[in-house]
């Protein structure tokens, strides 16, 4: 079989196609061949489209809840790639009714549409929550039960557990239309995707570490998870289309795949088979490891400090029903994402991982990328990335300057009548500058340095940093030689 089987004149349509993984899946489709490559998706934001575009994917920007759209983009399609969803981390975890309306309702549009268009194959990515919620598992497989519905902490890995069922139990299912042909459907379950171009957990865990705000680990040095580089996953993703054809030379009319789940992750780029079990070895690797050869190699501080899953769990629960609070505001993009939730509590603190044999047997999935060079992409990426934006002082540093600025101005300008509890300062600041005028003029004259600091840095920024000066302006105005400090750090790089 060669590796465009399937591929070459075929047309496929992806949902979620302008996000991080479905962008690479589609140019990879268009690399090898296929006639017409589709997406669909409700951001219109995200910086794929222009680059999908340019190299003649067609981008269609609709709503996988809406059925009739769904239908209409399916129409002369050859193979589906299901990669939609919403609800995977942060604020979107608190937004169920959502959750399980792209999930849940968006599959059975997609199914819909699959069978009255006469769309052959679907490929639908799940999630290794399916099985797992709270529990170890080691060298878990696709034998497993799924883990039972009540007991999930969220809303996402509930309604992946009923929208993977669906999809396998529609597999077989007859095409309108079509003489005797029928709909043959997988699913994937990738470990945690990375790579570089990443937008969802890793810009979020970098900008929390550039601000000094990851304080602690959790879960123990022996926890252990599966990880998935990008390149990995779209092989798995094009071996799995590849797995539901029935016309392939030596295993015509049989197609593999077809109604099966698949554990997906970076495994040993060689693999080394245990003759006795017949398992073959994974690379689960410890998630705070992982993430430590990426943060410190940007040269940011790593915590040591470790918090047992318990500990973390009632902090995470302390978020979930502070943001629970503010339910109708958390679509608003000015809510900032929530520190922890119970799902990432046990995500990153509870060991589990899984087998690829049957990935292996069936799909003949073999990890392109080994983790090590994986890690080392992704980290050189971001290094190139961090020459572009503007780099931050600590929040510590953000939040005393300013709170400093704010007490110096109450005391030094507001009547004494106004100040309720904070009298008390003015009346020691004053002790210590003889009176208030005194504190007027200094805190002009640190306004005036920070204005001054500030000029500095929008013309040096125009030399070694021209797309950020105006940024490198506001901030060194707020934030003075902290700010102003870290740009002569770029400037005596770049010389």
């Amino acid at each position: 079989m060669s590796e465009s089987e399937g591929i070459e004149g075929r047309t496929f349509v992806v949902t979620g196609g302008t996000g991080f993984p479905g962008a690479v899946l589609c140019l990879e489709l268009i690399n090898r061949g296929a006639g017409e490559v589709r997406t669909y998706d409700i951001n219109e934001t995200l910086p794929w489209l222009s680059r999908l575009r340019s190299k003649g994917v067609k981008c269609i920007i609709g709503d996988i809840r809406n059925k009739k759209d769904v239908k209409r983009v399916l129409k002369g399609a050859d193979c589906f790639f299901h990669l939609a969803s919403f609800g995977m981390s942060g604020k979107e975890v608190l937004q169920p009714r959502l959750v399980d309306a792209v999930s849940l309702n968006g599959t059975c549009n997609v199914l819909d549409g699959c069978i009255e268009n006469g769309v052959e194959r679907l490929v639908y990515t799940s999630t290794y929550n399916v099985v797992f919620g709270s529990q170890e598992i080691v060298n878990g497989n696709e034998a497993m039960p799924y883990f039972p519905i009540e007991d999930h902490v969220d809303s996402y890995g509930r309604s992946k557990v009923l929208a993977e069922q669906l999809v396998l139990k529609s597999n077989g299912c007859k095409l309108r239309g079509s003489k005797g042909r029928k709909l043959k459907t997988c699913a994937l379950r990738p470990g945690a995707i990375y790579g570089p171009e990443e937008h969802r957990h890793l810009p979020r865990i970098l900008a929390m570490a550039e601000l000094g705000l990851l304080l602690f680990k959790i879960g123990g040095p022996d926890v252990r998870n599966d990880w998935l580089y990008i390149d990995n996953f779209v092989i798995a993703q094009l071996l799995a289309s590849m797995a539901l054809l029935i016309d392939v030379p030596g295993r015509e009319g049989y197609a593999p795949a077809a109604g099966q789940a698949y554990f997906i992750s970076d495994g040993f780029h060689h693999y080394i088979w245990n003759n006795i079990s017949g398992k073959s070895p994974g690379s689960p690797i410890n998630s705070f490891k992982f993430l430590q050869q990426i943060v410190e190699g940007l040269g940011y501080s790593y915590p040591q400090r470790e918090l047992s899953v318990r500990a973390a769990l009632v902090m995470a629960w302390f978020f979930w029903g502070v943001y629970s609070l503010f339910y109708p505001l958390l679509k608003n993009p000015w809510v900032p994402e929530p520190l922890l939730l119970p799902s990432d509590v046990y995500k990153v603190g509870v060991t589990h991982h899984f087998s690829l044999l049957k990935a292996r047997q069936e799909l003949g999935y073999v990890p392109l990328v080994d983790q090590k060079e994986g890690i080392r992409k992704t980290l050189e990426f971001f290094k190139e990335k961090e020459k572009e934006g503007v780099t931050r002082p600590s929040f510590i540093c953000w939040f005393l300057i300013i709170f400093v600025f704010f007490v110096h101005f109450c005391c030094a300008f507001i009547p004494r009548p106004f100040l309720g509890p904070m009298r008390w300062v003015q009346s020691f600041a004053i002790r210590r500058n003889d009176s208030i005028k005194n504190l007027q003029i200094i805190f002009v004259l640190a306004w005036l340095i920070h204005v001054l600091e500030a000029s500095y840095a929008w013309r040096l920024a125009k030399k070694v940093d021209a797309m950020n000066a105006k940024a490198w302006f506001l901030q060194t105005l707020l934030l003075g030689y902290p700010s102003l400090r870290l740009l002569l750090k770029r400037s005596h790089l770049k010389e």
